[in-house]
């Protein structure tokens, strides 16, 4: 009998054996996972005062623990046997490659042993394009071997998901190049990256990335999707590149544009355009899905075609104004940008879940609180349902730069403010809140029946998925958390910023 309970456990969890391989598990971005008996007794040990190492001699529940930068903003990937995740250099894997720089590392998922790592030089241009010590910011997408990612730098690039380890491939053959800084000797070894190819957007487009390139691309077919992170300058009122795309297209095989937005996006972008494509079908035609830089929601058809001056461009379906009106004029004056109750724009991932597509609005955590709003969007553009616009109502939802979870009827989204909330997904009622008293970076994310999600305190709330409320545990991790959990074969992975954990029995 025991030998037959242990088979059948055995096939249960095998079924439920599945990667996590971009941003949102797939290209609709819905932040589900398939998971049984995930722990909520979670210890994740102390950390060592002088080498910073994770000590889980006092750990329950942790596979693993590896060390990443001092911040790691960009969410864990899981595929092939490799799990990836983007931070800085601040704790750097290569004792001649020191000082600030984006990095994604690579770690092999079974025991969270270091693999190898792709370093990327920074622009030199301090907070205005590519914010010191932030690191990388992107998630990157894995497909077989392959993977794409969104660099500090503004390039698309394509990797070997071995890196070094099986040889240099591709057409690309100057890695100790592109990853120095100056006259700085690099010696590459099979703990580097191995590029493919690069697209350098800055270059080949003229965008203007505000703060950080931020964007995980959506691979479908032989095309990846991805934001350019358009945006305004120092001065936060000029928009240096109004005419440059803010969505593109790209061969993932060569790396050649195939075609970009002409919604004109950049020119209306109130801060930058950073929220990640979602791809799938609404009402029976395939889409692609993003949030723009100037509070829009938009629909494109993924089949670039010739404009009038003979441009590859994708043609727009629908756009969906995310801001109630109140939010952009009263009285017949615009709102000035950043203020409490004016518009905002979409930094969140859209989502499509059964033919229905969820948006929330936002700003740069550095403006603060203020009025935000989901919208539940159907496949003529119109709004099904939204969030209400007063504060004071039941249901209101403030600034988010969370992605949302839809799951079994039910929606469920974070605010910057530190709020939970859980919306029926077809009408919009409102459920619950939950108040975790902490800043929300992260997005939820739903899986084996619970919510779960960290925050800027370090500590990593989970919820009984439901229409009920009911608080199952609150995990405190020693730094804060400001990526998204993830959960892959079976595993749960937190990202603070300094450390990832590998949360299972």
């Amino acid at each position: 009998m025991k030998t037959t309970t242990l088979i059948l456990s055995s096939l249960t969890l095998g079924a439920l054996a599945k990667d996590w391989p971009m941003w949102g598990s797939d290209p609709t971005r819905n932040m589900t996972g398939e998971a049984k008996s995930l722990p909520v007794e979670i210890n994740p040990g102390e950390l060592d005062d002088e080498t910073e190492a994770a000590d889980l001699s006092s750990a329950k529940n942790i596979k693993w623990a590896s060390k990443l930068g001092s911040q790691a903003y960009g969410n864990t990937v899981v595929a092939g046997g490799k799990v990836f995740v983007g931070t800085n250099n601040e704790s750097p894997r290569n004792s001649t490659q020191k000082g600030d720089r984006g990095v994604l590392m690579a770690f092999n998922e079974k025991d969270g042993s270091f693999a190898w790592q792709l370093i990327i030089p920074k622009l030199g241009a301090g907070k205005v394009s590519d914010w010191e010590y932030v690191g990388l910011c992107s998630s990157p997408a894995v497909e077989g071997n392959r993977m794409w990612l969104v660099t500090n730098r503004g390039e698309v690039v394509c990797l070997d998901t071995e890196g070094m380890a099986n040889g240099n491939d591709g057409p690309f053959k100057d890695e100790a190049k592109y990853m120095a800084v100056e006259d700085e000797v690099v010696e590459v070894t099979k703990e580097h990256a191995d590029i493919i190819w690069i697209y350098d957007m800055r270059e080949e487009l003229g965008v203007f990335p505000h703060n950080v390139s931020s964007c995980s691309p959506v691979v479908v077919g032989d095309v990846l999707y991805t934001a350019t992170s358009n945006g305004v300058d120092w001065s936060h009122t000029n928009i240096p590149a109004p005419n440059s795309p803010a969505l593109v297209g790209i061969d993932k095989k060569t790396g050649k544009l195939i075609g970009e937005e002409a919604s004109g996006v950049s020119s209306r972008v109130l801060h930058a355009s950073w929220s990640s494509p979602a791809f799938g079908k609404i009402g029976g035609k395939e889409t692609i899905v993003w949030g723009g830089g100037d509070g829009f929601t938009y629909a494109f058809d993924p089949k670039p075609v010739k404009d009038e001056e003979g441009f590859e461009v994708f043609k727009e379906l629908w756009r969906h104004d995310c801001n109630p009106p109140e939010y952009r004029e009263k009285d017949g004056k615009p709102i000035k940008y950043a203020t409490y109750s004016g518009p905002s724009e979409v930094i969140g991932t859209t989502v499509i879940a059964d033919g229905l597509v969820y948006a929330i609005i936002g700003q740069d955590p550095e403006h603060g609180d203020g009025v935000g709003r989901i919208s539940c969007i159907g496949p003529d553009g119109k709004a099904v349902w939204a969030s209400p616009a007063d504060p004071d109502a039941e249901g209101f939802v403030g600034r988010s730069i969370s992605t949302v979870s839809v799951a079994d009827g039910l929606v469920y989204a974070a605010e910057y403010d530190g709020d939970i909330h859980c919306y029926d997904a077809k009408t919009g009622k409102h459920y619950w809140t939950h108040e975790t008293q902490s800043r929300i970076w992260g997005s939820t994310l739903v899986a084996d029946g619970k919510v779960w999600l960290g925050t800027e305190d370090g500590e990593l709330h989970i919820l009984k998925a439901g229409q009920e409320l009911k608080p199952l545990g609150t995990i405190e991790f020693p730094a804060p958390i400001y990526s998204s959990a993830v959960v892959a074969n079976n595993t749960v992975y937190v990202a603070t910023q300094t450390h990832l954990y590998a949360i299972g029995k």
